[in-house]
Formats: structure tokens, C-alpha cells, sequence
């Protein structure tokens, strides 16, 4: 008996172990010293909260190599218990994708930080410098992958899921477009759409669908403020994407099919939807209302939600 979290957790060690391992042979062999990165987020941290490492300077050495230690083997654990929470809820990717996605998850939790901080830019980074990186991250994804393979969860066991089909996929990623329209229609379109379960009482269907609806109602009319950010910024593009892929898992488990392709094809949806209707609200800004162009805007999104969700209902 296990779960999605213990799971996660091991697979988290086994690609940390992973990684340190291949970091520390990429030393040996290359005799490069190791990269002071870890220590600089700490300050960077501490001087963002107003604080400094406290005592003597080969104290707070010593400080700074402990806490930037720390902080990756969290970032380690944390992006397995992620990776296994995908995988129990349908996003199940071959072994190879799944290495470099994980893998390429754990890399963006320790580089993206530093980015925002100010420590490093990327852009500015070597080929071996991306080799350094890559390499051992990637070892880190191979590694938690295996793990994730090798020891299926209780609920995986339970829902085994086929390959999922050519309509599916699209259907996923007409509810990404309208999603990166609506950010609340990734969830909120399959509960409002979803057909009534056997053995699921009436009124906690109908009590899911208020709640749907109330979210979607509440977007729509916060979306024609003037002071509602754009939704390609850092705070309105990520829902969009995190509910475009959320509601392509929904569908999927519908069906009972595999939601990795599908929840690629309802990101890139999401990315369509969200410049997409960018554009067009600029577009349409000399021409007519913008409360008019969002609602017109509104309808389309409805309409692709429906044609998404709707299919779905007569599914066994």
C-alpha cells in the first residue's frame, strides 16, 4: 500500500542521489570547482527578506553551503512528490519523455529562482555551462522516473488507463483555447458539463456545478474591469496553463484514457487562447466596445468549452 506522496518522496531521493552523484563526477572528471550558485540564492534570500547570514565569516560559509544544500535536496523531494501526483492522476508519459520532463522540471525549480533573484542569467550561460546543468538533471530525471515505473500507486492500480484517441486530443485542446480566454473554464467547463456519476447523489452534482458557475460568472465580469491585468502577464499566464492541463486530466479520466498527449495539446491551446484573445482585444479596441469584444469573446469561449466537454458525456 502506497501513495502518490511516499512514492514521490522516493522517487525525489533516488533522483537527488542521482544528481549529486553525476555533479560530483562531473568534477572528478573535469576538475571544475563546484558552483557557488546554492550560496549566493541564500544571500540573496536573506538580503531580500532584510537579514544577513549571521556569525563569523567561516560561520556563515559554512551557513550558506548548508542551507543551499538544503534547498536542493528540497527542490529534489518536492519536484518527485509533483511528478508522482501527475502520474496518478493520468499524465502518464513513456519512460524516455518522462526522464527529460521530470528531469526539466527539477532544473527549472533550482535555475528559475536564481534567475528571479538576480543571482544568474541564463542567457548569458556557456555551452558548458548548459552541459553542467543539463547532464546531472537530467540524471536526476531518469532516476525518479525509474522509481515512478517501477512502483505503482493504489489508484493506478485501480485505473488503468489506454492510449488516448485522436478525438480526445482534440477536444482537449479546444478546452485549452478556451481556457487561455477563461482561465476558470479548465476545471470550471467538464464539472458544469460533466454528465451524473452512478451512485453520486443529486445534489453534490448540482452543488459542483453552482461552484463552476459562479467561478466562470465571477471571471467573466472581473474580465471587463480596466484594471484587470493582461493575461499573458506573470500572474495571469500561469492559471491559464495549470487549468488548461487540469481540465484535459478531467476529460482523459473520463475516459479512462492516458492524459499526457492530451495535456499537451490543451497547453498549447492555452497558449493560442491567451495571445489569441490578447490579439483580438486589441484589435477589436478601435473598432467597437471593449465590454462588447469581451463578450463576444466570452461566447466563443463557451462555445469551444462546450464542443470540448459535451462529447464526452456519453462516454463509458
Amino acid at each position: 500500500m502506497i501513495g502518490s506522496v511516499e512514492r514521490g518522496l522516493a522517487a525525489g531521493a533516488a533522483g537527488t542521489t542521482a544528481l549529486t552523484a553525476a555533479t560530483y563526477l562531473d568534477m572528478a572528471w573535469r576538475g571544475r570547482p563546484p558552483s557557488r550558485t546554492p550560496e549566493r540564492v541564500v544571500d540573496a534570500i536573506a538580503s531580500a527578506v532584510g537579514r544577513s547570514v549571521p556569525g563569523s565569516r567561516t560561520q556563515q560559509d559554512a551557513r550558506r553551503t548548508g542551507l543551499g544544500a538544503l534547498a536542493g535536496i528540497g527542490n529534489g523531494l518536492l519536484t518527485g512528490v509533483l511528478a508522482s501526483t501527475v502520474r496518478s492522476a493520468g499524465i502518464r508519459f513513456s519512460p524516455t519523455v518522462g526522464a527529460v520532463v521530470a528531469g526539466g522540471a527539477a532544473m527549472a525549480a533550482t535555475d528559475v529562482p536564481a534567475a528571479v533573484l538576480g543571482v544568474t542569467d541564463p542567457r548569458t550561460w556557456s555551452s558548458g555551462d548548459w552541459l553542467s546543468d543539463a547532464v546531472p538533471h537530467l540524471a536526476y530525471g531518469v532516476a525518479a522516473q525509474a522509481v515512478l515505473e517501477a512502483v505503482p500507486t493504489d489508484r493506478e492500480r485501480a485505473e488503468p488507463r489506454r492510449p488516448a484517441r485522436a478525438g480526445l486530443v482534440v477536444r482537449s485542446l479546444l478546452l485549452g483555447v478556451a481556457t487561455g480566454s477563461r482561465s476558470s473554464l479548465g476545471l470550471g467547463a467538464p464539472a458544469l458539463f460533466a454528465r451524473r456519476r452512478p451512485g453520486r447523489p443529486g445534489w453534490r452534482s448540482a452543488l459542483s456545478r453552482l461552484g463552476a458557475l459562479a467561478v466562470v460568472s465571477t471571471e467573466v465580469a472581473v474580465d471587463k474591469r480596466p484594471e484587470t491585468p493582461e493575461r499573458t502577464s506573470a500572474a495571469g499566464l500561469p492559471p491559464r496553463f495549470v487549468g488548461a492541463v487540469a481540465g484535459a486530466s478531467r476529460l482523459a479520466a473520463e475516459e479512462r484514457m492516458n492524459a499526457a498527449v492530451p495535456a499537451l495539446g490543451a497547453a498549447a491551446g492555452a497558449a493560442l487562447g491567451s495571445w489569441g484573445g490578447l490579439g483580438w482585444r486589441r484589435w477589436a479596441a478601435g473598432r467597437m466596445p471593449d465590454v462588447q469584444a469581451g463578450f463576444i469573446e466570452d461566447g466563443v469561449a463557451l462555445l469551444l468549452a462546450g464542443a470540448a466537454c459535451l462529447p464526452g458525456r456519453r462516454s463509458r
